[in-house]
């Protein structure tokens, strides 16, 4: 799907400055197998802006250097208890649902597909009561622990409903776009949300436009996934 020159100009304008860091450029699947690699060779960048297309909504656009649309979000509103990732076309990649009980801190549940109160059918009722969370994203509620002090959230993968293991932790600010993700152990960065600072034919971006590079072996709908939740917490 194609979108208005403006974005387009746009995201090549975000890609020209990776160019040195041999981002290649490629369209995102169909479809996510969140717990596998995303079959790319280099690192991508994606642009991401704060901002939905359809005008009645508020959510997220993202772009890739072709200009092409790869992922939105139209049902983002205030607060909201669920929130759907889609791809280009208008499918769901992955569902994110706020954790029900009461905690002092926020955690959310993320789920393959779509499932939760926006599935209405009862086909997708029975297996959504069936499925487990494939993810939990945890905020640190203990920004000043001396021994961690930059990790904002951590990601939890759901072995079973009562089990489960941290799998990446999330260091750096949300609010001024500066983040990287990591694997817990090996402690690779696989993901990077950075700033876009300089101005094209007059329009500065804030923190409204930012860039999501996804290294290889993580897959950037997980990737822009994290960067909703980073958003509600933050």
């Amino acid at each position: 799907m194609k979108i208005a020159p403006f974005f387009r100009s746009l995201s090549r304008s975000v890609h020209e400055e990776h160019n040195d860091h041999d981002h290649d450029q490629q369209e995102s699947k169909t479809g996510i197998d969140i717990s596998g690699p995303s079959g790319a060779c280099t690192s991508i960048s994606l642009t991401v802006w704060r901002k939905s297309l359809v005008i009645s909504c508020k959510g997220f656009t993202v772009i890739d250097s072709n200009g092409d649309l790869v992922y939105r979000v139209d049902n983002y509103v205030g607060h909201p208890r669920e929130v759907t990732l889609m791809d280009g076309s208008g499918k769901s990649v992955l569902t994110m649902r706020r954790n029900k009980k009461f905690s002092l801190v926020e955690s959310w549940f993320m789920y393959d597909g779509e499932v939760g109160d926006f599935c209405c059918t009862e086909r997708t009722i029975k297996a959504a009561a069936k499925s487990w969370p494939v993810f939990c994203v945890k905020k640190n509620h203990n920004l000043l622990n001396a021994k961690c002090p930059s990790i904002i959230a951590h990601v939890y993968r759901e072995v079973s409903g009562s089990h489960r293991r941290c799998a990446y932790v999330i260091e750096g600010s949300y609010t001024r776009r500066s983040c990287k993700v990591l694997e817990e152990f090996s402690r690779n960065v696989v993901a990077e949300i950075k700033r876009k600072e300089a101005n094209v034919d007059g329009v500065s971006y804030g923190v409204e436009v930012f860039h999501l590079v996804v290294h290889p072996g993580f897959h950037p709908g997980f990737a822009m996934a994290l960067v909703l939740l980073l958003d509600q917490m933050f």
